[in-house]
């Protein structure tokens, strides 16, 4: 199907995408921000958003930068899917979240769509939200007259397929953490190659002498966000990591959660999945 029509604009600098969105907010229109397109132009095409204008972030070069600032890996909300699964930076401090991004799509769409695009887009069986929950990013967020404001991941996702982010603000950085030689695993279940994620696991483990020191795990689409399982981190500090006691601990992941039913499964096939897709990553990112 073709788009509805719209207006474009494709600013070069952040300054300008905000004056755009501002103006465009102030006139009641209806508007869009465009990162690599692969979810914006898909849903698009099906006339399931018709914006007046879509406000292109392609040509604003420093928002796809990724450097290091001291305790945090920083990852501008343009880098490529395929570049922040490749650069050092991201896999020797922030493992867990190259691993995940190594899920998304197939390499067409990890080559176009953008990090910070998947985030914003928020969508509850998307694969980086619950890697960002778990590892506890925090989003940096440029609005009006250029301010800026940092939100942690816990407050950015707010519901299906909504964020912090204001009709006149944009996502400009993640900060990232760095838990340097943390193990990490991300496990997701879909029915076919390619499909959203049925559930998925993000754990990232800090293991000191074969017992688990530190552990963060959150949970794709059991949610209409990403859910930290904060019982099993608690279960599995102090562990061995052995089959046996992290698959005990791991086991009532899915409690507690509410996970969507649709015709892939129902509610409780998707807890159990989630008990046992945290238990593999969690034995995975033991080394185990």
């Amino acid at each position: 199907m073709i788009p509805a029509a719209f207006d474009y604009v494709a600013p070069t600098s952040v300054d300008g995408a905000l004056q755009a969105l501002a103006d465009a907010v102030g006139e009641g229109k209806d508007v869009k921000v465009l990162g690599g397109g692969q979810s914006l132009l898909a849903v698009m095409r099906m006339r399931l958003a018709a914006p007046e204008l879509v406000v292109d972030l392609g040509r604003i070069g420093d928002l796809a930068d990724i450097r290091d600032d001291g305790d945090a890996v920083v990852i501008g909300a343009m880098a490529t899917h395929d570049t922040v699964l490749r650069h050092e930076l991201v896999r020797q401090h922030a493992l867990l979240i190259a691993l995940a991004t190594e899920t998304v799509a197939d390499p067409q769409v990890r080559h176009r769509g953008t990090f910070g695009g998947a985030l914003v887009h928020a969508d509850p069986a998307g694969d980086l939200p619950a890697p960002a929950l778990a590892l506890g990013c925090q989003m940096v967020i440029a609005g009006p007259g250029g301010a800026r404001r940092t939100v942690d991941a816990a407050d950015f996702f707010q519901d299906l397929f909504t964020t912090a982010v204001g009709e006149d603000e944009l996502l400009v950085q993640v900060r990232v953490p760095k838990h340097t030689g943390w193990g990490a695993c991300y496990q997701k279940f879909n029915r076919i190659s390619h499909a959203w994620a049925m559930c998925g696991a993000a754990v990232a483990l800090r293991v000191e002498g074969g017992s688990i020191a530190e552990a963060r795990v959150a949970l794709t689409n059991m949610g209409s966000v990403p859910v930290r399982a904060t019982g099993v981190e608690a279960a599995l500090v102090g562990q061995q990591a052995t089959s046996d006691a992290v698959r005990m601990a791991c086991a009532a992941a899915g409690d507690g959660t509410t996970p969507p039913e649709d015709a892939n499964a129902d509610a409780e096939y998707r807890r159990h999945l989630a008990g046992v897709l945290t238990g593999r990553a969690v034995l995975a990112a033991a080394g185990v």
